[in-house]
């Protein structure tokens, strides 16, 4: 636990807070300020486009690797730029009128989530080169604590504080909170990799995907990422239609969520930050799969049990709490894949197909509801979990090498940094690319020319 209790897990937590925050004030906070200034919904409903930079930020990350500003060093330079850029943006909202010039409240939310997006690369690619192998899985932990901060600020506070100061302020205010991002930026120290960055725009664009698509069982990592949470994001789409038709009140399902979900997800993430140190990545992603599986199931015996406010509170603790677990153990694992080279690139496109389930497969989950009715629904959901578990088995071999790499960073299985080709370990322990260990070798490419080994 030694490792939660030093600067770099302090700057993983204030970074996660900068990324947190700016989410919600393009979705929920804005959806109510507009719908109060009687906006009507078609357009409200539209402002949904507005989060698309999230989903494709891998598009523009690759300038992000490549070039390098004047000041502060790789990352802290573009970081330090996107977020007074972010702050500026946001403060901007509060001075427009989303009654008279909607258009405009989405022309510069489509800014916000841009240069929101923007940090979130930035962050991830500082977070995974600044942290130790060992850190991984707590660091994770930290980050998703300081986000559901930000967002919680962002969210409850924004929306108590506009009730007495208005939207508009309530806006300027948050833009001024983007100082506290600002200031860890410029007082954490740049990451220092002997890995050389891509030399071209050309080679920001091709190496990365180039470097992860030519390593054994690329496509399916790939599955795995888009199928681990799965059932877990499909039933989430739903809860809130799903508590209302139990017959729970807006307020009951206010304090409820408030309460019990958000510290359960923050107890969540820190629980399993501790146990990834504890038992591994490979192990954990089977534990809090399977605890996901579980907390999902819990929706289908609400939906039998009927309203009964202490039965919901259980679900939502303990959904939470498997979620928080399940998302650290997630992320760490993405980090681990990445070549330091390319961090930001690589790791945007693993968090772009991450985002692929909330904002697209999603969609349809009210038809299926609707078609199959709320215990079956959910009763899917829990079995649509399987495929990603299933294909978690193709991971045992890393969790040989990997995980022990991860807990204990000294380990004498070394890999030559110069061939890029194949896997040559620098013991007696000679292993092929063609031997049944190749998921392993996918996994551990992401390790090669990153500066550690």
């Amino acid at each position: 636990m030694a490792a939660c209790f030093n600067r770099r897990m302090l700057v993983t937590f204030v970074m996660g807070f900068s990324s947190g925050m700016p989410l919600l004030l393009t979705i929920s906070v804005l959806q109510v300020w507009m719908r109060q200034e009687g906006v009507d919904l078609s357009t409200i409903g539209l402002m949904a486009l507005v989060g698309l930079p999230y989903t494709l930020k891998f598009v523009w990350a690759p300038f992000l690797d490549r070039f390098t500003l004047p000041f502060l060093g790789r990352r802290r330079g573009w970081l330090l730029l996107i977020q007074l850029l972010l702050a500026f943006s946001i403060a901007s909202l509060g001075l427009s009128d989303p009654a008279s010039s909607p258009w405009l409240i989405a022309f510069l939310a489509l800014l916000v989530t841009f240069f929101s997006a923007s940090q979130d690369i930035v962050i991830d690619a500082y977070r995974r080169e600044h942290l130790h192998e060992n850190e991984l899985g707590m660091g994770s932990s930290l980050y998703v604590y300081g986000y559901r901060t930000g967002m919680l600020l962002a969210s409850g506070g924004g929306l108590v504080l506009a009730d007495s100061i208005g939207f508009a302020a309530v806006y300027m205010l948050m833009g001024l909170c983007m100082g506290i991002g600002m200031v860890t930026t410029l007082m954490a120290p740049e990451p220092q990799i002997e890995a050389a960055p891509p030399s071209s725009l050309k080679a920001a664009v091709v190496e990365p995907f180039k470097e992860y698509f030519t390593r054994d069982s690329a496509w399916t990592i790939l599955l795995f990422i888009l199928l681990y949470k799965l059932g877990d994001t499909l039933a989430s789409a739903m809860t809130s239609p799903f508590y209302v038709d139990l017959g729970f009140s807006s307020e009951e399902i206010g304090y409820t969520v408030k309460l019990f979900g958000f510290w359960a997800t923050l107890i969540g993430a820190f629980l399993g930050g501790a146990l990834i140190i504890r038992l591994g990545i490979y192990r954990a992603l089977w534990l809090f799969g399977i605890l996901q599986m579980a907390s999902t199931a819990g929706f289908a015996l609400l939906a039998e049990v009927g309203y009964n406010l202490n039965a919901l509170a259980a679900v939502i603790g303990f959904e939470n709490l498997t979620a928080g677990m399940g998302t650290a153990a997630y992320m760490a694992f993405m980090a681990s894949l990445t070549d330091k080279r390319f961090t930001a690139t690589q790791y945007a496109l693993l968090t772009s197909l991450m985002g692929v389930p909330r904002t697209l497969i999603s969609a349809p989950s009210g038809f299926l509801a609707e078609a199959v009715g709320w215990t079956e629904f959910f009763i899917l959901c829990t079995l649509i979990a399987l495929p990603g578990l299933w294909l978690l088995r193709h991971f045992s071999d890393w969790h040989g090498h990997s995980d022990q790499k991860q807990r204990y960073p000294g380990t004498n299985n070394k890999y030559s940094a110069s061939d890029t080709s194949q896997l040559k370990p620098q013991t007696d322990n000679k292993l092929s690319i063609k031997n049944k260990t190749s998921v392993k070798n996918a996994v551990n490419s992401g390790r090669r020319n990153q500066g550690y080994d």
